[in-house]
């Protein structure tokens, strides 16, 4: 990549990128709540299942035919990605979170980018015409931006990643130390997860996490929460 294209994957995959990605636990939050986790041993447990049976399964999927649809100027391509996704995504708190987020994430680019795909496929979004999950978004961007397949399959890892573990550094009482030890020892989980997305097809697409479906369920009907999902 030139130094312009690793700058802007170095501003995609950072924390400060406004899209609201602190507001989510991605059922994290009901796990706690209902006593499963309860230190960063469970928590890793946990991340190495939503990367193994989630991500690479489904969400880095539909990111590598976003990005190859936006690389080919297939805006058709995208949507496809972008439909499956959200019809695999059985949860409704995490495919309503998954669109929140990739519209505000297509909202922010619009504003800093004119025109190109990103404006078109915002148009998409806005119409109801699409689901705009996030996944798909950022591998219409990523595409769009020159940023590499896999290199955008590993910051999309890394960003779930962080942001899980971030949410459960306000669920769960432990320091940033620990919690950076948690990335590190789920860097060989992310890699595994962007090797087993390579060469999937859309309709071989398969998430299995049952129990966050159930506890998602049971969060979207809680009385207190400190997060949307």
């Amino acid at each position: 990549m030139s130094d312009d294209t690793a700058l802007e994957a170095f501003r995609l995959g950072d924390s400060f990128l406004p899209v609201g990605s602190y507001t989510v636990s991605s059922g994290l939050e009901q796990f706690v709540q209902n006593d499963r986790i309860e230190n960063a041993t469970d928590l890793e447990a946990l991340l190495r299942t939503y990367l193994r049976q989630q991500v690479g399964r489904a969400d880095l999927v539909a990111l590598r035919a976003a990005h190859t649809g936006a690389r080919a100027d297939d805006l058709d391509a995208v949507s496809a990605a972008d439909d499956r996704l959200a019809a695999v995504t059985l949860s409704a708190e995490l495919r309503e979170t998954a669109q929140r987020l990739g519209a505000r994430l297509l909202s922010l680019e619009r504003d800093l980018h004119d025109g190109g795909h990103v404006e078109a496929y915002a148009e998409r979004v806005d119409a109801g015409a699409t689901p705009g999950t996030y996944a798909v978004v950022l591998g219409l961007t990523t595409g769009s931006a020159g940023i590499e397949e896999r290199r955008a399959c590993l910051l999309y890892c890394h960003g779930f990643t962080t942001g899980l573990v971030g949410s459960a550094q306000r669920l769960l009482s432990f320091g940033h130390t620990e919690a950076q030890r948690l990335i590190d020892g789920l860097t060989p989980a992310m890699i595994a997860a962007v090797d087993t997305s390579e060469g999937r097809s859309l309709d071989s697409m398969d998430p299995f996490c049952p129990l966050v479906d159930i506890l998602s369920a049971e969060h979207e009907r809680a009385d207190r929460r400190l997060f949307v999902s």
